[in-house]
């Protein structure tokens, strides 16, 4: 499979708190270094979707044009994760994101996408596979 994007970013212990402010996440793992090691920890680990600030380091408008997709008829069908290991505060990551499959039924385009976010020593830490719909001009 082609290369699409590549994305490198930090995993931050601020932006962990973020997101188990957004998302209301209890388990104080998610907040306390102490915690964290008690439970087997390094640090404290990312919550389960952390792997979408991503998106805040990527020009999304220019992926989709590079698919040929057109941005204002594209929707997220699904989105699914798969932990190899967690990633936690101190990590640094780089996700490699690839088309796995593209598709037409009827009037509507299906690409499903891959990432493998790969930590320091090159292993998937996390895999996301997610299905983009493009729905036909009107």
């Amino acid at each position: 499979m082609e290369i699409l994007d590549e994305v490198t970013f930090d995993i931050e212990r601020g932006k962990i708190r973020e997101f188990v402010l957004a998302t209301h996440a209890g388990d104080t793992v998610h907040t306390s270094v102490e915690a964290a090691r008690d439970a087997g920890f390094p640090d404290v680990p990312a919550t389960a979707t952390h792997v979408v600030v991503a998106g805040h380091y990527r020009d999304q408008r220019a992926f989709v044009a590079k698919l040929g997709l057109a941005y204002d008829r594209v929707v997220v069908g699904s989105v699914k994760w798969t932990y190899f290991r967690p990633l936690c505060a101190g990590d640094s990551v780089r996700g490699v994101r690839r088309v796995a499959a593209d598709t037409r039924k009827r009037n509507l385009r299906f690409v499903t996408l891959e990432t493998d976010y790969l930590d320091a020593a090159g292993d998937c830490a996390v895999r996301v596979r997610e299905v983009l719909i493009e729905r036909g001009a009107q």
